[in-house]
């Protein structure tokens, strides 16, 4: 339960923007930021799941999230949102590139359109989302990033992710360089295997988890809610003096 961890005064009334916000990380993200009475816009394109968490947030108590179902592949679409959300929460305070696509792939039978495909999920719509958003955004703003500790590990049969997830971490420190001095940090959170619906269906089985047990200082699940309790604290004024910062959730793995 979220009542059982710190609340952030400074993140009421803040307004924050993420990309794929509809299920996992991404809706424990939307979920964690309305109850600490931030003003959340996301976008992503499973609306009838984002539906399902706006009436779990309302039932909160809190404001149904702003919404727009759109591919973040599509530039114009994307920073269009940014831009109309800001419009109508009066700005932007925060900014959590969190979309993604961790399909496995055949180095060998990637071709050039594939291979571009993973990257504009994986990369490019992180960066045009954050190009919008330091448009917008006033000292004191955060862009929180999502790589991956698999771009500390390099696993096989994912090669376009591991790389996509490896250039964000760069990103990030460039970033964090070039707009410190107007106030704005950028970080990056790298989490482990998280337990989302998605892992469940697809690749965690009960021998992969016991087998990633194994490998974790803490023997327990990481959870979507875990990831959005850290994303709280570097959105928030308490993380004011961090950035350009790579931060690692897995329980102990690397």
């Amino acid at each position: 339960m979220m009542s059982q961890f710190a609340t952030y005064p400074s993140l009421a009334g803040r307004r924050v923007f993420i990309t794929g916000g509809a299920s996992g990380i991404g809706a424990a993200l939307v979920a964690a930021f309305a109850t600490q009475g931030a003003v959340v816009g996301h976008v992503d394109l499973a609306a009838e799941a984002a539906a399902t968490l706006a009436q779990a947030v309302v039932a909160t108590g809190q404001p149904a999230p702003w919404f727009r179902a759109l591919d973040v592949t599509d530039t114009a679409a994307l920073q269009a949102a940014i831009a109309d959300f800001a419009a109508t929460a009066g700005g932007l305070d925060v900014l959590i590139n969190n979309v993604a696509n961790d399909s496995r792939h055949d180095p060998l039978a990637v071709d050039e359109a594939g291979w571009r495909s993973l990257m504009a999920v994986n990369l490019d719509c992180g960066f045009f989302a954050t190009q919008a958003a330091l448009r917008l955004m006033p000292a004191g703003g955060s862009i929180i990033n999502f790589s991956s500790i698999n771009a500390l590990l390099g696993p096989a049969g994912m090669p376009a992710y591991v790389a996509a997830k490896s250039a964000i971490v760069g990103l990030t420190r460039a970033l964090a360089r070039q707009y410190g001095p107007q106030g704005v940090r950028v970080n990056c959170i790298l989490p482990g295997w998280v337990v989302t619906d998605r892992q469940l269906a697809l690749w965690l089985t009960p021998e992969a988890e016991a087998a990633w047990m194994e490998q974790v200082a803490l023997k327990e699940r990481i959870l979507p809610a875990d990831v959005a309790n850290l994303a709280l604290f570097m959105a928030a004024d308490d993380s004011r003096m961090i950035t350009g910062q790579s931060l690692v959730i897995d329980g102990g793995r690397v």
